[in-house]
């Protein structure tokens, strides 16, 4: 089953459920994926989904942390609990070790010499790992790395 497959399940069983939030959320992936495929005639396969779920909950958690600074908690306990939902699509994350070992190879494979060349790095790692690792901690490690070059 692929991946907009088992979200189109997840939305009904939701509807069955009465889960309001899952519901919710559900529909607004699904509208994002239709968005995706409407512009640009494609019918998006599951990396590409898993790419508009990381987006969705990097927006998740960039929204956190505003309503965290407005004192809004309300609003942060609707964002949560969003991200939760999403997360569960995504594959489980690789471990830092891992993480650690492909930023290494990525360095040696492209040759990079110093930070200047961070974007050949990321270029190589981020097929590789996108939707199993935050892309965040993935650059920081590599500009840790590049740094010590």
């Amino acid at each position: 089953m692929s991946l907009k497959e088992q979200i189109t399940e997840d939305m009904k069983a939701a509807m069955r459920a009465k889960d309001s939030v899952k519901l919710g959320t559900i529909r607004l992936l699904t509208a994002a994926i239709k968005q995706k495929e409407v512009d640009e005639r494609i019918e998006l396969n599951d990396a590409q989904v898993l790419a508009i779920i990381e987006k969705m909950i990097k927006q998740r958690k960039d929204s956190i942390s505003q309503f965290e600074a407005g004192g809004r908690q309300d609003l942060v306990d609707a964002e949560k609990a969003e991200v939760v939902v999403l997360s569960a699509y995504m594959p489980a994350a690789m471990p830092e070790a891992e993480i650690q070992a492909e930023v290494a190879a990525a360095i040696a494979a492209t040759g990079a010499a110093g930070p200047q060349d961070m974007g050949k790095v990321m270029g190589v790692l981020k097929p590789k790992l996108a939707g199993r690792a935050d892309m965040t901690t993935v650059s920081g490690m590599v500009k840790a790395a590049l740094s010590k070059a």
